[in-house]
């Protein structure tokens, strides 16, 4: 799945809490009580990953949050300070399109999408979430969006010619 992976303890990574639920397991003596929540961890230069933690306690189920996410990194290719094109993310029942924008911009993005574009150091680009609005499955969507994209160097490398072929 990952050709290759991205060493966290290197980068100077920021975190970010997208959603904390409190989930209920109904067992014979009552109910269970545990809190599920989903971190997005980035170093605004280009790596970015979603991890979910839980746990009965908040700060022990963030702490296996940033854990998961440290080991889900991806690097994102970036021209300029938007993506090199459109991509589009599905998760679940969660679908993002990312679309990018001219220098000045910003980010215009919805709820966890934003979250994790601005983690990831993408400063203008569009997005637009389709589908579910849960949290943790529009930040894991918006995350395989970044994963599909692909540079003109990427192209040209995979198709073996050089950029000025394959743009004609």
């Amino acid at each position: 799945m990952r050709q290759n992976i991205i060493d966290a303890s290197k980068l100077e990574l920021q975190e970010s809490i997208v959603n904390i639920r409190r989930v209920t397991k109904v067992v014979k003596g009552g109910k269970n009580f545990r809190f599920s929540v989903t971190v997005v961890v980035g170093d605004r230069e280009g790596h970015v990953g979603v991890g979910l933690g839980k746990a009965q306690e908040i700060p022990e189920a963030v702490r296996k949050a940033i854990e998961d996410a440290k080991k889900k990194l991806i690097f994102v290719p970036m021209v300029g300070t938007t993506v090199p094109h459109r991509s589009l993310g599905i998760f679940g029942a969660g679908q993002v399109l990312i679309m990018p924008a001219v220098p000045g911009t910003g980010v215009i993005a919805g709820s966890s999408v934003r979250t994790v574009l601005e983690l990831a150091g993408i400063k203008d680009v569009r997005a637009k979430s389709i589908g579910s609005k849960n949290a943790g499955n529009v930040a894991s969507a918006t995350i395989e969006g970044l994963r599909n994209l692909k540079t003109l160097e990427n192209v040209a490398r995979l198709r073996g010619k050089t950029k000025e072929e394959i743009l004609g």
